[in-house]
Order: C-alpha cells, then structure tokens, then sequence
C-alpha cells in the first residue's frame, strides 16, 4: 500500500518534507501542457486518456514489453489502452512510472491500492465516475496541485490566442506563461529551415533576407512574448561545437541555407554559434532567462519516428555537444557584457558535475545563482537521477540556490513530480543532518528547503 513517509527514509527528511516542503506552491517553469487544452478546461474522458494521451514515458514502456503500437498510440479507445498499460505497471519495479502512478492514483483519486490486471477494470470505473462527479478539468487539476505558475512552450511564429485568451480570463486561478523557443530558427542543418523561414516573416510582418533580418525577426517575436508576461526562453540543442564566427561569415552562411543548400559541418557550426550568440544577446537585453537543454539524440529510431512522428518516444541521450563548447559561448557573452541569466541541462548523467562545474564559473556579483545547473531532466528525473544530482553536485555547486524541479510534461497529473523532488531533497538534507554533516539548526534548514521547492524560482523568473 501507498506510505506518506515514500522516499523519506529517515526522521529530520520527513519533518522538512512535512513541515515545509509539502505545502509551497508550484512553479512549473518547463512544460509541455497546451495551452489550448488549459483554456478550453474539457472534463477529461477517463484515466486512459489523462494518463496515455500524450505519455511518452508510458509508450515506450509499453512498447519494451512488446504491446502493439494500436494500444499505444493508435486507434485502440483509451480504455483498451489503460487496461494494456495496467497490466504491464506492477513488472515496472524500480522505474519512476510506478512511483509516479502510484502518486497520481493517491494525490487525485485517494486510492493507494497497487493497480494491475486484476483490479484495473474496478479501478477504471471508479476513477471514471470521481473525473465526471468531480468535473476533473486541466485547470482542476492545476488547482489541486497548488500550482501557482505554469511555462508551456511555444515557436516564435505561434500566435499565442490561447494565452492572450488565458490572460484575460478572471475564473483562472493559475498563471499562464509560454516560454520563447526559437529551435527551427537554430537548425540551419535541417529540411525544415528553408520552409520555416517565410512563415517567421509572416510572423514578425517583415521580410527576412538576411541573418541581421533573420535576428531582427526574432527580437521582434520575443518582445511579443514578453507582453504576455514571458521572460523565460527554452533552446534545444542536439548538437554543438563552438565556432568563431564574423558577421560576414554568418550572413554567407545563412544565404546558403536559405537556398537549401548543403552544409559542411564547420558551416553549420558557425551558423548555431553565432545564432545562440545572438539569441542571447536578446535575452539579456529583454530580461528574459535562458535555459540551454543540451544532449538529446533526436529520433534515434528514424523508421518508427517517420511513422508515426517526431517526440513519440524514440529520443535518446548524446554527448557530442562539449562543455567546452557552451563555454565558449558563455565566454563570449560574458567579454561582451551579454551574458543573460542561464540554466543549463545536460542530458547525459555522466556530464552534470562537469556542467556544474562550468556554471559556477560564471557567475558574479549582483545576480543569485546567474547561470546555474537545471533540475535533472527528462531521463534523470526520477529517484535515482534526482539523488544522484544532489550528492554529485552539492561540492561543485550550491544546490541551495537551485530553482527546483519542473514537469516538462505534457500530463496535467504529472505534478506529484514535484512531489517526488520535494522528498528526495528532504531525505537527503535529513542525511546530511542526521550525519552530523550539516549543523546550522532548522531555521537555516527550513530557509534551504523553502527556497529550493519555490522562492529560488520566483525570484530567478522575475516572477
């Protein structure tokens, strides 16, 4: 059965998780949520839909253990797809969808029985009866959570109705902000960059013939965002290396693509180097922070993926992109006095005490924690990943000024994450005391957990 003391393995952890951890509200800072789904607030059809909607999590489990891609994401109803999932659920010991189930099940159903095949049918009709009497909306569920702030993302060419809609909307309790994600604009490498372009022009109402066009058309759609409130940016990068670059280099190399021509790799180089220089320079100058997502291996499984599309479960971790590299770009920024608020997120485990090494390095007097570490992320945001932060990175990096956890989620019952984070953090602070390593008294302690679980946070957005 369900335990209230999950993951708080020792009594100072559970006395900060329930005394102060617990109860601090959200700011969801990273995710995937529509916005259009926020706004519209449709009573949810039933816990296959709220669970296996959008899960990539969930798919590729499910396809691990062999389940056809119909229950999946094809066209089985999503209760056939919950009772594939509930059948598969108790083999996933040691993974984080059990423990992030088993919360889901607990925080809005109050049921803290294990599913599995044999209950999964009760299970489902239960559920499906407290979603209709309860009228389980996204924005229902954002409230149950305590969930203050909510950052979805969004291309510079979106129009962003949703969230001008959302804004104006008296009866929402939670605020609605989109993060600034220029990704098309940066690969330069890639089919799509050629076709993206006019429809960035249509955007911004300007013509682009130019990378100084190109940047300016940008900067035009970032102060839109910024009128909705945003002042976060989101930047994926698959790959990088640091390459110096001129203007007239750049404006060379933009022309080539722009045509559809073939890159050599020093060229694609340049073109992102001088791109994120340059997207940067916009942050700082806007007030807008930007969160580097480094080291995904986009589509790995090219046959699946081109079936059935892009972020349904076939991305990977990579490490070709150096911490040297966005070194250098920090470096670069820092001599011309352009150095935004930063957070980087190394996908790869094995580089986050190196990255946390880097962040430390650059920051300075009269901003907290300027560039820092992320929240483990997608793959490490479970148990293992979360503690495995904490102990590598504490020596290297003062995790007292970490912004917390996110969700990048695209699930409305994904918030328990948070949960999840607010223990592990708590059991290792306990750790630490109970060790005799930490000896400041709980007012400090009370100080460091507050601030991590949401002061940090509002502070560092401005928000």
């Amino acid at each position: 059965m369900f335990s209230e003391n999950l993951f708080l393995t020792n009594e100072t952890g559970r006395h900060l998780y329930h005394a102060y951890a617990k109860q601090m509200p959200i700011i969801d800072y990273h995710c995937h949520l529509l916005p259009r789904e926020i706004y519209e607030n449709k009573v949810f059809e039933d816990l296959g839909e709220m669970w296996l909607a959008h899960d990539h999590y969930k798919w590729r489990a499910m396809r691990a253990f062999g389940i056809d891609e119909m229950y999946i994401t094809g066209e089985a109803s999503y209760y056939e797809k919950y009772l594939a999932f509930a059948k598969i659920l108790p083999q996933l010991i040691g993974n984080p969808l059990y423990i992030w189930c088993a919360l889901e099940l607990k925080r809005f159903f109050g049921i803290d029985e294990p599913l599995c095949a044999e209950n999964a049918e009760e299970i489902y009709h239960r559920t499906k009866a407290m979603i209709a009497e309860k009228q389980m909306t996204p924005r229902w569920c954002m409230e149950v959570s305590n969930v203050e702030v909510a950052s979805t993302t969004e291309d510079p060419t979106d129009s962003l109705d949703y969230h001008l809609k959302l804004k104006d909307d008296l009866s929402l309790k939670v605020r609605i902000l989109s993060a600034y994600r220029p990704d098309k604009a940066f690969y330069c490498e890639k089919p799509a960059f050629q076709a993206y372009l006019p429809q960035l022009a249509k955007a911004a109402d300007m013509e682009i013939k130019s990378f100084a066009d190109l940047m300016a058309a940008l900067e035009k759609r970032l102060v839109f965002f910024k009128s909705i409130g945003t002042m976060i940016s989101d930047n994926g990068i698959e790959s990088f290396t640091w390459e110096d670059f001129t203007p007239e280099q750049t404006e060379t190399v933009f022309a080539k693509a722009a045509k559809g021509g073939t890159l050599s790799r020093q060229e694609i180089d340049l073109y992102k180097s001088a791109c994120l220089a340059g997207m940067a320079r916009m942050y700082q100058k806007h007030g807008f922070v930007m969160q580097l997502h480094i080291g995904t291996y986009q589509g790995a499984n090219r046959v699946m993926e081109r079936k059935i599309g892009a972020a349904t479960g076939y991305d990977c971790t990579d490490d070709t992109t150096s911490v040297q590299s966005v070194g250098c770009l920090l470096n670069y920024l820092t001599a011309e006095g352009a150095l935004p608020k930063t957070i980087l997120y190394p996908l790869n485990p094995t580089q986050i005490e190196t990255f946390a090494i880097l962040a430390a390095g650059f920051c300075e007097g009269g901003t907290r924690a300027k560039v820092q570490l992320g929240a483990p992320w997608w793959f490490n945001d479970q148990p293992y990943g979360i503690l495995r932060q904490f102990e590598a990175v504490a020596n290297l990096y003062p995790i007292g000024l970490s912004v917390g956890m996110l969700t990048d989620s695209r699930s409305f019952l994904s918030y328990p994450r948070h949960e999840l984070y607010r223990r592990m953090l708590c059991s290792y602070l306990g750790t630490l005391v109970e060790r005799g390593e930490y000896f400041s008294g709980e007012k400090e302690l009370k100080t460091v957990v507050e601030n991590i679980c949401y002061y940090n946070a509002k502070e560092y957005f401005g928000l």
